[in-house]
């Protein structure tokens, strides 16, 4: 029986684009994150990925590899909301199990839609409802099959605008194939494993024993590799977030020492409203400066990277870890002045739950002053989600609050709630929060 389907869709960005956009349509599209010609495209529509056009591809190899091709700037609240519609889309035909990404999504077959024929129609109708409600450009390709994993590598087959059944009569034949890294879950270092046990293809991953992929995978993930190919349903381990951070390539009038600062603040601040939101407390920071090439004394190329790292007591207070990053600034390397990019993290992070009371040490706070910083955390937080971003930051920031621009990263599908503000914020509702802040 059929258990799982999965939706893909097709060249996403690209696609958004052209359904925003009626005079690309019929054209080779690539997003770029930004418009210049000395950066590289981050998607490009199926038409430009047959001419060669792929994911890091410079704009110039780009345009000799496609000759017309539309280079547009990434518009990440526009993928967004597209995102948003298509999930209200298919929310219409069944109820969504899990969004993999902002391209993904996968479903649970309900009982009496789980043989071929009755699953391939409710793919067709779905299908038909994201072109009514989402548009004509968005296509997607789905994959049916007895579990999720399998219903990916099903997606994948057919492309763009595919629609593949894999039974579980079909396995494990239907799988050999396919390449090792076509599997999910199996990167470069994962292959370089399977290729040292002497599993060099797909048909040997499906032949071996339990055991020995246990030992392989240096655990129980093996096991569920093992069980997947078999069309069992394994549930993904829970996911939890590792870290919280932001980069940002500088534009040119902010690639120098000041800039570079207030962005990194910008970026910081950033991540502390997301910490707050996710329920999370901090207790590291990392970060990173990209320089210039430079020519050093002597001939040897100067170092085009610094980074540094601190850990502390856990907090999500904006105000110290403002202190952190002040203290990380002091050490980057002072005569350098070509920045071109910065990056913060905030790492070692803990649910509240975990949380202890802040301790003496490189943060120090007495109990009154944590108590009124949350408050006045909290207030700003409620501020910038009702006014939009940019309403209320530390000083630190100015001059770079253009520059913090909305990032989709894989498997981290933002907030646009809290990127931009509520749609209809109002300031007056909010007369209570303002007079907080400023007694604070």
């Amino acid at each position: 029986m059929l258990q799982a389907l999965l939706i893909d869709y097709n060249g996403f960005f690209a696609s958004c684009e052209q359904q925003e956009r009626p005079e690309l349509r019929g054209r080779p599209v690539a997003v770029v994150p930004v418009a210049s010609e000395h950066t590289s495209c981050i998607a490009a529509s199926y038409d430009a990925k047959r001419a060669g056009v792929k994911v890091g591809t410079p704009v110039a190899e780009a345009r000799r590899l496609c000759p017309g091709i539309a280079l547009v700037e990434s518009r990440p609240e526009v993928y967004l909301r597209h995102h948003q519609n298509l999930l209200a889309a298919v929310e219409t035909c069944l109820p969504v199990a899990e969004v993999w990404s902002i391209d993904e999504v996968w479903c649970r077959l309900p009982v009496g839609i789980q043989t071929p024929d009755t699953a391939v129609a409710l793919a067709r109708k779905l299908k038909l409802a994201i072109a009514r409600m989402a548009g004509e450009c968005l296509t997607c390709s789905i994959g049916l099959a007895p579990n999720a994993w399998l219903a990916k590598i099903a997606s994948d087959l057919e492309k763009p605008d595919g629609l593949v059944v894999i039974e579980q009569h079909d396995l494990p034949h239907r799988l050999h194939d396919l390449a090792l890294r076509d599997l999910p879950g199996v990167g470069e270092n994962m292959e370089r494993r399977l290729r040292d046990a002497g599993i060099l293809t797909v048909a040997q991953l499906c032949a071996a024993d339990v055991r020995e992929l246990r030992r392989v995978w240096g655990g129980i993930e093996g096991e569920r590799m093992w069980r997947r190919l078999r069309g069992e349903e394994v549930p993904l381990p829970p996911r939890h977030t590792s870290s919280i951070g932001h980069a940002q390539i500088l534009s040119p009038d902010l690639r120098q020492p000041e800039g570079a600062r207030a962005t990194l603040h910008r970026l910081l601040q950033k991540a502390a409203l997301r910490l707050r939101h996710a329920g999370l407390f901090a207790g590291g920071m990392h970060v990173a400066l990209k320089y210039r090439p430079a020519r050093a004394g002597g001939g040897r190329a100067a170092p085009t990277r610094w980074s540094d790292a601190v850990t502390f007591t856990d907090t999500q207070d904006t105000l110290e870890l403002i202190r952190v990053l002040n203290l990380l600034w002091d050490r980057r390397p002072a005569r350098r002045a070509d920045h071109f990019s910065v990056g913060v993290t905030l790492f070692a992070l803990v649910p509240a739950a975990s949380h202890t009371d802040t301790l003496p040490g490189l943060l120090e706070a007495s109990p009154g002053d944590a108590a009124r910083r949350a408050a006045l955390n909290a207030t700003l937080d409620h501020i910038n989600k009702k006014l939009g971003k940019h309403s209320v930051v530390y000083g630190g920031a100015l001059g770079a609050l253009a520059y913090a621009p909305i990032r989709i990263a894989f498997q981290r599908i933002p907030d646009l709630v809290l990127e931009e503000g509520e749609p209809d914020g109002e300031l007056f509702p909010l007369a209570d929060e303002l007079t907080a802040a400023r007694r604070l």
